[in-house]
């Protein structure tokens, strides 16, 4: 195994070269845009690896991420996994979600027949689309009806959904944006931590998903939440990836963005709505 000493006799250095064919890795396969800045949080992400792959240098982990051979797909798969920002807590942003349950969900509700459909995209350990369960529980529970609803996690780090579908989370995880009757109503405690009850997790379905792939195969929804994710593509990709999104959202449908983001101009599918607390996205007709 590589003893990762770099040319000064300590770390490995991250050269501009490699540093640059890392950022053109990421960009090509899952569309973060890293600049120039910000190389200290790409070495200190990526350290970790050189040891796992039994890599001697940054170098080298450039190299293989430019291999086409099968063998390099793990080290792939695991340099995206290091870079993808993963934070996330229940009912973040909790205006959109309180718009999204006391407007949203009940106009749906009324207005269609069948199965509403739901998609939350780079969902992370789950959080997202697991408060959005809550809310369409407690707004069936409400109208004393059983509708079919899905509700479809989706994120390209194949480790953040393990620990999503595993559906147990820490005293520190709850304590970011779970009160004392919700944690009461929905989690059991275990000896890992506290369990998600399975009502909540039966309406949750997880899938490994690149967003700068096509959504054909996801189908159609009802209303998108994607929070947090477009800021780290570039004005392009988030034009296209948005664009894509109303092709498979619902005429009448609802797309939810961070309340720190806002919709790239000259996209005329949705119209801004602004009569709750919060602002989100309705397509025109």
């Amino acid at each position: 195994m590589s003893n990762l000493i770099g040319s000064a006799g300590g770390e490995p250095n991250l050269s501009s070269a490699a540093y640059q064919s890392i950022c053109e890795f990421l960009d090509q396969n899952c569309g973060i845009v890293l600049g120039n800045s910000k190389q200290y949080l790409a070495k200190s992400r990526l350290l970790p690896l050189l040891v796992k792959f039994e890599l001697a240098d940054f170098n080298e982990l450039a190299q293989a991420l430019q291999s086409a051979a099968f063998s390099s797909a793990k080290l792939k798969s695991a340099v995206i996994d290091a870079m993808t920002t993963n934070e996330t807590y229940w009912f973040r942003d909790d205006k959109q979600f309180s718009d999204f349950k006391d407007r949203v969900l009940p106009e749906l509700l009324n207005q269609k027949n069948g199965s509403l459909r739901i998609w939350s995209a780079a969902c992370s350990t789950g959080q997202e689309p697991y408060s959005l369960s809550i809310c369409a529980l407690e707004v069936l529970r409400g109208t004393g009806k059983n509708r079919n609803i899905q509700i479809i996690g989706t994120d390209i780090s194949e480790t953040v959904l393990a620990d999503a579908k595993r559906a147990v989370y820490s005293e520190l995880a709850l304590s970011r944006g779970v009160d004392s009757a919700t944690q009461a109503r929905y989690f059991q405690k275990s000896y890992e931590g506290y369990t998600l009850n399975d009502d909540v997790r039966q309406l949750v379905r997880f899938q490994q998903f690149n967003l700068l792939k096509s959504f054909a195969a996801l189908g159609r929804f009802d209303v998108i939440f994607c929070r947090n994710v477009l800021i780290y593509f570039s004005d392009a990709v988030k034009r296209d990836i948005i664009g894509r999104m109303a092709e498979n959202l619902e005429t009448g449908g609802y797309l939810f963005l961070s309340s720190t983001e806002s919709m790239p101009t000259g996209l005329g599918a949705f119209e801004p709505v602004r009569n709750g607390q919060s602002t989100y996205f309705k397509k025109r007709g």
